[in-house]
């Protein structure tokens, strides 16, 4: 199987989960409903947010709208690499890792475009609908983004004898994310960790075929 091949069929598996799991947790969870999946420590917690990833959020509509079109550029240019990158050659780590940053920001551009087109109104008391009759909550591009994994690993109320924050409920890791937001981050890190790797196989295949055309 060629790189493209993989880089795609990675891509497409990405789009697949993501969005699968957040059409489910919309037509399926009230806003704030949560699901058990590791006892104390892993839910599905069902919220949305207008932001960034891991629900960080700036400038209200205006800063929505940016967002929107700055993930829309960023999708372009991370593709158009990709594919240099795939055309180049480019070792194989590098390629899965460029096309899940891809594919975790189309998975996040998705709601962002579509889904306030195409679902109703998520509530604390209502689940939503799709292609409601009235229309969707909202316009082209000011969809919310659909997060559900919420994993506090350590959750404690801090003793009384604590020198900072004594007797305050501790909780780590706070932010509720979703799988495009685990395949962005997961890229970033995979090829921050292995990138002397991945770029040393790359300039040694570079010299391979210089020598060979020598």
């Amino acid at each position: 199987m060629s790189n493209t091949a993989k880089a795609t069929l990675l891509v497409l598996l990405i789009l697949l989960a993501d969005q699968a799991l957040k059409i489910w947790i919309k037509t399926h969870l009230t806003l704030g409903e949560e699901i058990s999946i590791l006892g104390k420590r892993g839910f599905i917690y069902f919220t949305e947010n207008n932001g960034m990833a891991f629900g960080m959020e700036f400038f209200g509509n205006a800063g929505k709208f940016l967002l929107s079109i700055f993930r829309i550029i960023f999708i372009g240019v991370i593709g158009w690499y990709t594919w240099k990158q795939i055309r180049a050659k480019a070792p194989l780590g590098l390629v899965l890792g460029l096309a899940a940053m891809f594919a975790g920001a189309l998975g996040n551009l998705i709601d962002c475009l579509f889904y306030g087109l195409i679902f109703g109104e998520s509530t604390y008391m209502q689940v939503a609908q799709m292609f409601p009759a009235d229309g969707g909550y909202a316009p082209f591009l000011f969809g919310k983004v659909v997060d559900m994994f919420y994993f506090p690993i350590i959750n404690i109320t801090l003793p009384e004898s604590f020198p900072f924050w004594s007797g305050e409920r501790f909780i780590f890791f706070r932010p509720i994310f979703n799988v495009a937001d685990a395949a962005i981050t997961l890229s970033v890190f995979y090829m921050l960790i292995f990138q002397r790797h991945i770029f040393s196989e790359k300039k040694a295949e570079e010299s391979c075929e210089r020598s060979v055309k020598i």
